[in-house]
C-alpha cells in the first residue's frame, strides 16, 4: 500500500473539499488519463486496486503514472466503543481529490486499450471519473 514514510502529526482533521483541482488537472506525462469529476477521498487500497486493474489489462505493455498519493491519515475507533474517550487510532490513508484531478496516466497503448484499462480502474474507485486524452493523440 502507498503511505508516507513519516509524518509530522499522526492525526488530522477531516477538512473541506470545496472547489476544483487547480494543480494536477492537466495531462503531464502520458497520452491518456483518468480524470475525477467529483470531490472525495480515495483510499490507499482503492489506488492499489486500480493500479493492478490497469497493469493486468495492458499486460506489461505501455507505461502507467499514478498522479495521486494518500497522505491523509483517517482514524477509527474500535467497534462497540462508547462515545468520548478521545479520537481513534490511525486506521488507513486517503488521498483528497477535487474535481478535475488526473488520477492515472498512461502511454504506449492503443486508444481502445487505454479506454478499457481506465474503465476497469474506474470500477475500483468510489467517485465518478472520465477518460481524457491529449489533443494530438488518436
Amino acid at each position: 500500500m502507498l503511505m508516507p514514510k513519516k509524518v509530522k502529526y499522526r492525526k488530522q482533521q477531516r477538512g473541506r473539499m470545496a472547489g476544483k483541482a487547480w494543480r494536477g488537472a492537466e495531462l503531464a506525462f502520458g497520452t491518456f488519463g483518468l480524470k475525477v469529476l467529483e470531490p472525495g477521498w480515495i483510499s490507499d487500497r482503492q489506488i492499489e486496486a486500480s493500479r493492478v486493474a490497469i497493469t493486468r489489462f495492458v499486460k506489461r505493455g505501455g507505461k502507467v503514472w499514478i498522479r495521486l498519493f494518500p497522505d491523509k491519515p483517517v482514524t477509527k475507533k474500535p467497534a462497540e466503543t462508547r462515545m468520548g474517550k478521545g479520537k481513534g487510532a490511525p486506521d488507513h490513508w486517503v488521498a483528497v481529490v477535487r474535481p478535475g484531478k488526473i488520477l492515472f496516466e498512461m502511454e504506449g497503448v492503443t486508444v481502445a486499450d487505454a479506454q478499457e484499462a481506465m474503465r476497469l480502474a474506474s470500477h475500483k474507485l468510489p467517485l465518478r471519473t472520465a477518460f481524457v486524452q491529449r489533443q494530438g493523440a488518436h
